[in-house]
């Protein structure tokens, strides 16, 4: 048995330990102290240094001890809790980066697509990139852009209102009312009409796919885009021969926003003015139930949409023939 020793400390302080608690009998148990662990805690307990606590000297002898009960397992285990912990420092650090220049990209992006927004309003300057061949390259973005962003929504449920204030989405929105203002003039619907045909697609998919209470802004948009495409006799046809179009008409009908519902009804008017909707759309167009639901809108509070379903009503009357 080893006996109770007193270590002495300079400046006269004095700290007892007990050695029976720390160290057991090397013939009764294994993994004790050996002697030259002891001898190397008592030197480092009387270093020139300056003194030691009880808790110190405790932590000392605890980490001697746990040394020599397990090796180098002890050591290599500490070290790889350090490495993990500064792992997960340098990659928090990294997703603060990322995500800083996330915010920049879509501030930048919102504040360019603005002002791209606005030039686009005079027809000279669609003109001129028409001319220079830079379309193409923004539709190949655009469409991109498109994709992620309503993925997105998908994703991470955006639905509430603050969301569209977001960079994001002014950049989405601004890039939406470019191309609707290149639709509005003669030779961007024409260039949509023949070689944006990736575009109008997705636009009706996207259209579809959407929630009904989500960016309502954007969707109109959308739907001013198809329109203006409508207006060109290509463009007009490509659209009604898509099979997404009156499911989608019938959608965006029963919208949560009035304006959804006003510009799905234009584009359904637009539609009707195609010679050939019968034989491409006629069973469609024919359905009791799609009468029905502009009948609907016509008792709407919006004069605007009112005056406009009562006319589109009218068109699927005529289209039916007076004895119908």
């Amino acid at each position: 048995m080893i006996s109770t020793q007193k270590l002495t400390y300079p400046r006269h302080v004095e700290c007892s330990i007990s050695l029976n608690a720390r160290v057991e009998n090397p013939k009764t148990r294994t993994g004790v102290f050996s002697r030259d662990s002891l001898c190397v805690g008592q030197a480092l307990a009387k270093t020139r240094s300056g003194t030691f606590t009880e808790v110190a000297a405790g932590i000392l002898f605890t980490e001697l001890k746990m040394s020599t009960l397990f090796g180098g397992k002890y050591v290599d285990q500490n070290q790889r809790a350090k490495e993990k912990l500064l792992l997960r420092e340098q990659l928090w650090q990294s997703g603060a980066e990322l995500q800083q220049q996330a915010d920049f990209c879509s501030t930048m992006g919102s504040a360019a697509c603005g002002l791209l927004w606005s030039c686009s309003s005079r027809e000279e300057t669609v003109t001129t990139w028409l001319a220079d061949g830079k379309l193409p390259s923004f539709l190949a973005v655009a469409v991109q852009t498109l994709e992620s962003f309503v993925k997105s929504l998908e994703d991470d449920i955006k639905t509430q209102p603050e969301d569209h204030k977001s960079h994001e989405y002014q950049f989405v929105l601004a890039l939406v009312g470019t191309i609707t203002n290149i639709a509005a003039v003669t030779c961007g619907r024409d260039f949509l009409s023949s070689s944006g045909n990736i575009l109008l697609d997705l636009l009706m998919k996207l259209l579809q796919q959407m929630k009904p209470s989500v960016c309502p802004k954007l969707k109109v948009l959308m739907l001013m885009t198809l329109y203006n495409v409508s207006i060109s006799v290509k463009g007009l046809k490509y659209i009604t021969e898509n099979k997404d179009l009156i499911p989608l008409i019938w959608m965006l009908l029963d919208a949560e926003h009035w304006e959804v519902s006003l510009h799905c009804l234009r584009l359904l008017q637009s539609v009707l003015l195609e010679e050939d909707v019968l034989l491409l759309l006629g069973s469609s167009l024919l359905n009791p139930e799609l009468r029905a639901r502009v009948s609907r809108l016509t008792s709407s509070m919006q004069p605007s949409l009112r005056a406009t379903a009562q006319q589109t009503l009218e068109d699927l009357q005529a289209l039916q023939g007076p004895g119908r």
